[in-house]
């Protein structure tokens, strides 16, 4: 493929939110298309899109160039008035020092300027930022061509003074000729002081849209980013030559500066960098690597004395089972280098629980961990359960443990507010999410920018299937929804506003920061990644998503609010007022009145147990132990569902218990043959054909995403393992390997099931000893949802137990309950 000599350099991508209409790996894939050797976005006062759009530019063998359109508050004596005119300066990275200086003057343009205004730093705020940077002077949007274009010759060549001294060598004369009037009327004056300061030229066309036929559907992004509609007369309008031209259209275009477009690819070969993948980054609680690993060890151990102490007197043989558990974990978190990451989780839980916030048993994954346990990360004896660290850490695939830690919903706050003191408040920071332009959403944006009546476009929407796990997409709803086609191809306004809306869709509509995602890092973040300012926040907040942000080197911490831990902490606080204490962690799990509870369906309000669905599931299989509770929450979903009344009718004893195959026993029994858990294709894999946990783990993973190559390769390793390992022929084998991928489809984990089903018994504990407490507090989380009280009242009056409404001068409303 022949390169052309031209880069497009002023691209504003979707990222520029309601502004740019271009995605950014639609971008890579058109610069490979048209033969751009390079290409560069330059989104306002953003990097939102950079890593991802580097990491597409490199797959299609084309070079990346990371910018920024920085605005730039114009210089005023009225200190008031700063801000109100802002100019916009384009920056590219050169290099690393590049690449950092744009980092710290996004973030400071957003973090330190007055929130009525729009996001710019002050020209001084270049001063020792320039380095590793080449700016150009700005088409329409620049001060240098807005001045000249305004007479004000004097104020445009004191500005390129400082701009020529803040960039040595590394400043360019910006020509666009897209019939702007502003360019039009500055373009001599900055032909002649290139020539004059011998500043070379550059060629651009700034561009919102990738091809002319996107005109119609960028124009309508600017009307709903402006609230107007396309017929108003003062709106903002899109220029119909703002797309990404070809070479030969800008070698026409400036057939009598062809050194403008030259300089492009010079430009370019000057800016050969993109932001580095780093490896994880994380404070240090104790020195270096070794330290950590030293401190992880010596704390873990002194956390399992202490866990075990309860247990009473334990055989040598028992202790060695959890010491050398602990040893194997141990060994495997320091190899892999995430020693630190434990312990600064072990830090801020311990934190909370020392200052009664409660936290949860756990969550996800991490359960499995008796390193975990052991630091108090967790409340699950992960022996007892036969829970698998391999599904949480795995040294055969090489990737980041991610805790995820659920607080009590009213406190949560306070346990980020210690993260950003410990730490630093420029260290931590939120992680930004981006709403996208959905199916029903772009066709109600669109059809109020055509003014079409709400109700017509409404009746269109509930057309449109949206399912929350599976929500279609206008082409697929053309080709798979009969009303929607029928009325797209028989109302020619229907077609207008489908036509546009699918071009719109799916680019981002609006920024907000991930629920529950924080990142701390042992230096400023800006040093590491582009920051931005959510008005709803008071904490930072990255400009690349959760996905993005790791390749940077930050690492995810997840703080989850869990209005079920409120719960049972009013509860217990309740009855402390009439003097009994409650520990929840010490319950026993085998309590009668808790079994008697879920067999009558008496679960209203009990966590993960209270659907309707649920409670007759409970009435079916009526449980009777805690295994029962962790292995109905895993069922109770789409797909293994279908296995409930089968696992009802074995545990009954109504349908004689079966095991694919004898040696599956030992795994099965406890979910009476019926693969269950994610962690049992893992252990059925290692006791038939040898697999470590490990390597059982990635042929999960594999069974889960249903490549055929892998999956090809896996079933050879299965059967032949069967056959070295248990004696089985091929054709057994490959009947377990199918048995086995098809639950582990959707198998659960284990872990997870477990940790919520600990909470599910401790609600279901308070319920069946103290239901006048476990009302109260129940019905003071939902104070505001009068359906759910209702149900609250009406279960309660069942029960024999009168409410009375909240006293409106108590300090803090609360329901009172009592026996009738």
């Amino acid at each position: 493929m022949s390169f052309k000599p031209f880069v497009p350099f002023r691209i504003l991508s979707a990222y520029t939110m309601l502004e740019g209409a271009i995605d950014p790996k639609a971008m890579a894939k058109l610069a490979k298309e048209r033969g751009f050797p390079a290409v560069a976005i330059a989104d306002r006062n953003g990097l939102y899109g950079a890593v991802m759009f580097a990491n597409a530019c490199k797959s299609e063998g084309i070079q990346p160039i990371i910018g920024t359109l920085l605005g730039v508050a114009r210089p005023s004596r009225d200190e008031g008035a700063e801000g109100k005119q802002v100019d916009y300066l384009p920056l590219y990275a050169q290099d690393e020092a590049g690449y950092d200086n744009l980092c710290h003057l996004v973030s400071k343009a957003h973090l330190e300027r007055p929130l009525e205004f729009e996001p710019h730093v002050r020209i001084g705020d270049l001063d020792g930022r320039t380095d590793g940077l080449i700016a150009f002077t700005g088409a329409s949007e620049g001060a240098v061509t807005r001045l000249l274009a305004e007479g004000q010759q004097s104020h445009a060549e004191a500005l390129l003074d400082r701009l020529q001294a803040l960039f040595p060598d590394r400043l360019y004369i910006e020509l666009a000729r897209r019939g702007d009037p502003v360019e039009e009327r500055a373009e001599a004056a900055l032909v002649d002081l290139a020539y004059a300061r011998d500043l070379p030229l550059v060629a651009t066309n700034p561009a919102n849209f990738a091809e002319p036929h996107m005109h119609k559907a960028h124009d309508a992004m600017l009307c709903i980013a402006g609230s107007t509609h396309v017929d108003a007369e003062e709106r903002a309008r899109s220029n119909p030559e703002s797309y990404v031209k070809t070479y030969h259209m800008m070698e026409e275009a400036f057939a009598d500066l062809p050194e403008a477009v030259q300089n492009t690819v010079v430009v370019a070969q000057r800016c050969a960098y993109a932001p580095p993948y780093r490896k994880p980054i994380l404070p240090s609680l104790a020195g270096d690597l070794e330290g950590e690993a030293r401190a992880l060890e010596e704390d873990a151990r002194k956390g399992l004395e202490a866990r075990l102490e309860p247990y009473g007197e334990m055989s040598e043989e028992e202790r060695k089972v959890y010491f050398d558990r602990l040893q194997f974990e141990v060994d495997i978190i320091n190899q892999m280098g995430f020693p630190g990451y434990f312990l600064i989780v072990a830090d801020f839980i311990k934190w909370a629980k020392d200052h009664d916030i409660p936290v949860g048993p756990g969550r996800g994954s991490g359960a499995g961990s008796l390193v975990a346990w052991s630091l108090t990360i967790t409340d699950l004896d992960p022996i007892q359960l036969g829970l698998l660290f391999e599904r949480f850490l795995n040294p055969e695939r090489v990737s980041m443990p991610d805790f995820d830690i659920d607080f009590c919903e009213t406190r949560r706050g306070e346990v980020i507010r210690y993260v950003q003191q410990k730490y630093g408040h420029d260290h931590v920071a939120q992680i930004i999410t981006f709403g996208k332009l959905k199916a029903r959403a772009v066709l109600r944006d669109t059809g109020r920018i055509l003014q079409m009546s709400y109700g017509h476009v409404d009746r269109l929407c509930k057309m449109v299937p949206n399912h929350p796990t599976d929500p279609w997409t206008l082409p697929r709803a053309l080709n798979g929804a009969a009303d929607f086609k029928n009325e797209y191809d028989n109302d020619n306004e229907v077609k207008r506003l489908v036509d546009l809306a699918m071009q719109l869709e799916g680019f981002p509509r609006n920024s907000s920061t991930h629920a529950a995602g924080v990142v701390i890092g042992d230096r400023p973040l800006a040093k590491l990644v582009p920051l931005y300012r959510d008005p709803r926040s008071d904490m930072p907040v990255t400009q690349y998503d959760m996905k993005n942000v790791e390749s940077s080197g930050l690492v995810k911490f997840d703080f989850l609010g869990l209005k079920t831990l409120s719960v049972l902490k009013k509860a217990v606080d309740l009855l402390k007022r009439r003097e009994i204490d409650i520990d929840l962690s010490q319950l026993p799990l085998d309590d009668p009145k808790v079994y008697e509870l879920m067999k009558a369906g008496n679960t209203v309000g009990v966590f993960q147990l209270e659907s309707e669905g649920m409670r007759r599931t409970l009435t079916a299989v009526k449980p009777t132990n805690f295994g029962d509770i962790i292995a109905l929450v895993s069922l109770y979903r789409p797909g293994p569902m279908d296995n409930i009344p089968l696992f009802g009718k074995r545990k009954a004893g109504e349908v004689a218990i079966e095991f694919p195959h004898a040696k599956l026993e030992g795994i099965l029994a406890e979910t009476y043959g019926i693969f269950v858990y994610q962690e049992q294709v893992m252990q059925a894999a290692q006791i038939l054909a040898g697999y470590s946990l490990g390597d059982a783990d990635l042929l999960r993973r594999a069974m889960g995403k249903k490549v055929q190559a892998e999956m090809d390769i896996q079933r050879e390793r299965f059967v032949t393992g069967c056959k070295e390992v248990s004696g089985i022929e091929k054709a057994e084998a490959n009947a377990l390997f199918d048995l086995i991928d098809k639950f582990a489809g959707y198998g659960f984990n284990k872990s997870h099931a477990a940790a919520y089903a600990l909470l599910a018994y401790q609600t279901a504990w308070l319920k069946a000893h103290y239901p006048e407490e476990f009302y109260a507090a129940s019905m003071c989380f939902d104070m505001h949802q009068s359906e759910k009280l209702a149900i609250f009242v009406d279960d309660a009056r069942r029960g024999g137990i009168t409410v009375l409404p909240p006293s409106l001068n108590h300090s803090e409303a609360e329901y009172t309950v009592e026996q009738t």
